[in-house]
């Protein structure tokens, strides 16, 4: 009868212990927060659901929130398959694959705040490349100080530059792990590249895919720095996301209580969806 030795989690132990004390008190200090208003000085003043009532009823909150989402789902339509089909375009074998890992690993390097600060000056209408493309060469209005779809074009062409080499590396490692007799049966069957890709490439990456959009969704979803340091949220409130609004009522107005109402909702809908994510895509593989 074979046994399992259990002493490995003693070694583990401190890190869960740490994790959860660095979770469970920042946490616990929102919540308070939510049921209180505070005007400094330690003076609470117990408020109940009140915030949490005024947010579910807010028109701002209800824009941010649809802001978010209309950022999120446009990401993962275009960063996901995009991720796909550059993977399965990277070669498999030879010296190559270390350059294209390289250079495919090279954006996912820079700070968040860098690239922010590296588009805001790309995109500039007078002195930035791009600007200037657009502006003088093209001679197509291109402004997204004033112009709010520039303004959203810039920022979602900013977060693909960005982020889809993560989504490219994760489906190339799925796609180098298909063993080679796969590829074998599938040729002596005849198959075209479409069927390889659909019955034994995509079955094979499901795994990888799933990690892969439950990161992206959680990342985009939470974005704050690059597109807070690109547009400021502007022009007006068309780039405002939820996370940029977050802060902007709890710093800049200085409401904690609305504050942390709304960082519990956020979080929460963060876990829900990515919880909806991962049961749909892990459906099958329970059956």
């Amino acid at each position: 009868m074979r046994t399992h030795n259990q002493k490995a989690w003693f070694f583990v132990l401190p890190v869960l212990l740490l994790v959860a004390f660095n979770a469970l008190v920042p946490m616990m200090t929102v919540v308070n927060y939510s049921v209180q208003e505070t005007f400094g000085n330690n003076i609470f003043f117990w408020e109940g659901l009140r915030w949490f009532q005024e947010l579910l009823n807010s028109d701002r909150f209800h824009a941010a929130l649809g802001r978010q989402f209309l950022f999120t789902g446009i990401i993962l339509m275009i960063e996901i398959p995009l991720g796909i089909i550059i993977a399965l375009s990277m070669p498999r074998k030879g010296m190559w694959v270390p350059v294209c890992l390289v250079l495919m690993a090279l954006p996912m390097l820079i700070p968040w705040n860098v690239v922010g600060a590296m588009w805001n000056i790309f995109t500039l209408p007078k002195i930035g490349m791009l600007g200037y493309f657009m502006n003088d060469v093209l001679g197509v209005p291109y402004d997204m100080t004033q112009n709010p779809a520039a303004a959203w074009i810039t920022i979602i062409v900013m977060d693909v530059w960005h982020w889809t080499s993560l989504v490219v590396l994760l489906c190339y490692a799925g796609l180098v792990s298909i063993p080679d007799a796969y590829y074998q049966a599938a040729k002596i069957d005849g198959a075209s590249n479409w069927a390889v890709f659909r019955h034994i490439q995509l079955p094979k990456m499901k795994q990888v895919l799933t990690i892969a959009i439950l990161l992206r969704f959680m990342d985009s979803f939470n974005i704050y720095t690059e597109p807070f340091v690109l547009t400021g949220g502007g022009p007006g409130n068309s780039t405002t996301l939820l996370s940029i609004d977050l802060v902007k009522i709890a710093l800049g107005q200085f409401d904690l209580g609305p504050a942390a109402a709304m960082s519990l909702i956020y979080f929460a809908i963060t876990l829900l969806v990515s919880w909806l994510f991962y049961t749909l895509m892990t459906k099958d593989d329970e059956q």
